[in-house]
């Protein structure tokens, strides 16, 4: 609600009626069967990327690098496309589809072999590695991939029709990715509600000294976090390159793998949550493109709103676990004052 009544006020900023602003941005997408896929369209990817880094926040392990991973699945994946365009569709795809999955693990393995191997903050590692990711993305649609064809682009070939993602309703862009999505989010619900290595990664997370006391192996669950994420962030990848886009270009993802993070948290870090909050964030990218069109708004409007929702999250879930006493606001106006310069009188 908060975030719905700051990003009412931006309209209000940008002189656009309030309450049509606000239909065009959340009700509009969802009123037809077209505006329905295109929100599944949009939501694969950020599930698919939110069970990963949800599963791997539970063990304490922070995987912020997801767009890079993200990138190497979907160059992974549509490199083979690109090498193997007359491979007929059945043999081909699933080939996509595990080469996808590998790029994404053997990337997230990076992190995972700095922070067992030399002990590197997997943060600042993982983010990192997304520059590097895009670049190489980019190096590749603008040298040794590019398009003959296209005109200078910066993208590759189109990919052929045995290398595209089943359409799941004729005449709408909803794809297989949209299906496994949902299949990851109810198995990652399962392995971690019913399984021993789903309760290894929550008492890792909660309790590292329980977690090593009972012998279970930092290192493995550290391996295992990154590979699992990372895996699950090339797979969106794939989906993505031989869905809505069929080629690779430098602009093949509008910030998933950092709009993922705030799905897992907006889903409290559990598989089922993040579907719904993937929804949400999804809807915000459609309300976004509306916006352009229809109230002539900049595209950084999706942005803002997704920034304003990761704030009032943040800043309620620090209200509710740490309260204000008057004595701590007594303590502070004490420091503040005690920092303050006394004025000076004038000569």
């Amino acid at each position: 609600m908060l975030t719905i009544i700051v990003t009412g006020l931006l309209f209000l900023m940008f002189g656009k009626p309030l309450l049509q602003s606000l239909d065009v941005f959340l009700i509009q997408p969802l009123t037809n069967d077209n505006g329905l896929a295109e929100l599944g369209v949009k939501a694969a990817p950020l599930i698919l990327i939110g069970v990963g880094i949800a599963l791997a926040s539970r063990a304490n392990i922070w995987n912020i690098g997801a767009e890079g991973q993200y990138i190497v699945g979907a160059i992974c994946g549509g490199g083979l496309a690109l090498a193997m365009p007359n491979t007929p569709a059945l043999v081909l795809y699933p080939m996509m589809l595990v080469a996808g999955v590998l790029g994404g693990m053997a990337y997230g393995g990076i992190v995972a072999l700095l922070r067992v191997q030399f002990n590197a903050n997997e943060i600042l590692t993982s983010l990192m590695l997304n520059y590097v990711a895009q670049l190489l993305l980019i190096y590749l649609v603008s040298g040794p991939w590019r398009d003959p064809k296209g005109f200078g682009f910066p993208q590759t070939a189109i990919f052929s029709p045995n290398a595209a993602a089943p359409v799941l309703v004729e005449g709408t862009r909803l794809h297989l990715g949209v299906v496994f999505a949902l299949v990851v989010a109810v198995i990652g619900w399962l392995v971690l509600s019913h399984t021993i290595l789903g309760f290894q990664l929550r008492v890792q997370g909660s309790a590292p000294r329980a977690a090593r006391f009972a012998g279970f192996s930092d290192k493995k669950l550290v391996w295992l976090a990154m590979l699992v994420s990372g895996g699950l962030a090339g797979l969106a990848g794939l989906f993505e390159v031989s869905g809505p886009i069929g080629q690779l270009t430098t602009t093949i993802s509008p910030g998933y793998g950092y709009t993922a993070i705030i799905v897992a948290f907006l889903g409290r870090l559990h598989p089922l949550g993040v579907v719904l909050a993937g929804l949400l964030l999804a809807l915000s990218y459609l309300g976004g493109e509306s916006a352009q069109i229809e109230l002539a708004l900049p595209s950084a409007v999706t942005g803002i709103f997704q920034g304003v929702l990761l704030f009032f999250l943040l800043a309620c879930d620090a209200l509710i676990l740490y309260r204000i006493r008057g004595a701590d606001v007594g303590r502070f106006a004490g420091l503040k004052a005690r920092f303050v310069s006394p004025k000076v009188a004038p000569l």
